[in-house]
């Protein structure tokens, strides 16, 4: 069966061979609608770009590597799905990594190492160190994810991302707005990767000074990594202390998961005794009975702003590039 070339999905979408071109290089202006006409050619007849001709024309070769630190939780598999759609939109090809949140795992993949030539590398490290970048080469560019990154800015990278402080304030004075006083911080780490811990019980803190209410490290419910069983013991820990309280400000979704299973185990019903925050706006949080209100971290808008970046020469190394947040209420 012969090979389908550009010039194929233009004569069944009636357009050029360049506009095919821009969309499959992610060049040049072609409107949306044939935009979607070209990307749906494209699949009926199964064009496959050729990634080494291309590259050798025009030094792309529209594949992104994402790296993350572990896909069995949630929030990072979804955020994979996410962007593998939001490039496949643009005719680019994702490669996913994981890496444990090994150090050595996380040198290697900011490097390359392993992976073909690439466009670009998406990285959410939790093991780097400040300094780590500093004799990273310019190319491949590099754009860094998540918290633990924000520290790690050099001249040569990117960094994306929501403000965690304002908006893990504006959940807590969510929490405070329906009449609760004793709102326990479920997520506070003190060891290991805590920048996210650090950030979003900054946000936590400034909203309970800003409404006047006393800040009581009883109130502080500890955890070592973000997932359901961590949630689960936490608030298992807040229960046998005796700390009265009545609602949980949970640092994630899948601590806010771990901490109802505890809550239901124990007759504490929700929302009408305890209310429940989460963070990250998972899938599984928005059919959870009892409904737990959150934070949507403006994933889709992190894919494009990531996208733009990678696809743009214009842009900037160097800088925070911050995506909206949105407080979901249930």
């Amino acid at each position: 069966m012969p090979r389908v070339t550009l010039a194929d999905v233009a004569a069944r979408v009636g357009v050029s061979a360049k506009s095919v071109s821009n969309v499959v290089n992610g060049t040049g202006w072609v409107g949306d609608e044939v935009r979607q006409r070209i990307l749906t050619a494209i699949d009926e007849l199964g064009y496959r770009p050729n990634l080494a001709a291309r590259q050798l024309r025009n030094g792309r070769s529209g594949l992104i590597a994402l790296v993350l630190p572990d896909l069995r939780e949630p929030y990072f598999a979804e955020f994979a799905a996410q962007f593998v759609t939001t490039a496949q939109a643009r005719a680019l090809t994702v490669l996913i990594a994981q890496t444990g949140a090994d150090r050595t795992a996380e040198l290697a993949m900011m490097a390359g190492e392993g992976f073909p030539a690439l466009d670009g590398i998406v990285m959410s490290p939790l093991a780097l160190r400040p300094g780590d970048l500093d004799e990273r080469p310019a190319s491949p560019p590099l754009v860094l994810i998540g918290e633990q990154a924000e520290s790690l800015l050099t001249p040569t990278v990117h960094h994306v991302g929501i403000d965690n402080v304002s908006a893990a304030a504006a959940a807590t004075a969510h929490l405070i707005a329906q009449g609760r006083r004793r709102i326990a911080a479920v997520g506070v780490q003190e060891s290991g990767p805590t920048a996210t811990s650090r950030l979003r019980f900054d946000g936590y803190r400034q909203a309970l000074a800003d409404a006047g209410i006393a800040d009581d490290p009883a109130l502080y419910a500890t955890v070592e990594q973000f997932n359901r069983a961590e949630g689960s013991m936490a608030v298992e820990r807040l229960i046998a202390s005796g700390t009265d309280f009545d609602a949980l400000f949970c640092f994630s979704d899948s601590l806010a998961l771990g901490a109802l299973y505890t809550l239901g185990t124990h007759g504490i019903p929700v929302p009408d005794r305890v209310q429940v925050m989460g963070f990250d706006d998972i899938e599984e949080g928005r059919f959870h009975i009892p409904a737990f209100s959150t934070v949507d971290h403006g994933v889709e808008q992190a894919a494009s702003a990531i996208l733009d970046i990678l696809q743009d020469p214009r842009a900037v190394p160097g800088s925070h590039h911050e995506v909206p947040h949105r407080l979901i209420a249930r």
